[in-house]
């Protein structure tokens, strides 16, 4: 087997295996994943108080607020990790189209569109999932991490063409 092959095989079961756990973890319901009770045991309320922003917003309908810090902080935690796990999701995308003979042009694209309609897959399963939601507003909280999957790319790409020069 050659190098780009055994490497296009790694980056796919890579691939793969993130967009199984993303399965796996919408499955679950809002309450098997709850960290406020953790939170409450790690961090002071009032410490936590004079951290958080004094705030208040709605985010799909519901209340967000510095007046109930565990779950405003358990809020910010779940939207980074949308992020973190699509930017994750495009760059294992990315990294399998790499090692094939697709051009480049054509594969960061198709890595970002693929890691979109799976985030809105995934906010559809969610839709089914006892105690969960699908948001399409989340759909959109996963798109931040596309693109900036696709900024970090560009980005060193760049660099590493500016410095080949």
């Amino acid at each position: 087997m050659t190098t780009t092959r055994k490497s296009f095989w790694i980056w796919l079961i890579l691939s793969l295996a993130w967009m199984a756990l993303i399965f796996y973890k919408s499955g679950e319901s809002y309450g098997d994943q709850d960290i406020r009770p953790v939170l409450r045991q790690w961090i002071d309320e009032d410490l936590l108080l004079s951290l958080l922003p004094n705030i208040e917003f709605y985010y799909d309908g519901g209340l967000v607020s510095y007046k109930s810090p565990y779950s405003m902080f358990e809020f910010f935690i779940r939207k980074a990790s949308h992020v973190t796990e699509f930017l994750i999701l495009t760059l294992l995308y990315w990294r399998t189209f790499a090692a094939t003979a697709m051009r480049r042009r054509i594969a960061l694209p198709l890595s970002a569109l693929l890691a979109i309609l799976y985030a809105a897959s995934d906010e559809f399963h969610q839709s089914f999932v006892p105690g969960r939601t699908g948001h399409a507003i989340d759909v959109y909280v996963d798109s931040i991490g596309v693109l900036l999957a696709v900024l970090i790319v560009l980005l060193t790409k760049q660099k590493t063409l500016s410095t080949a020069k």
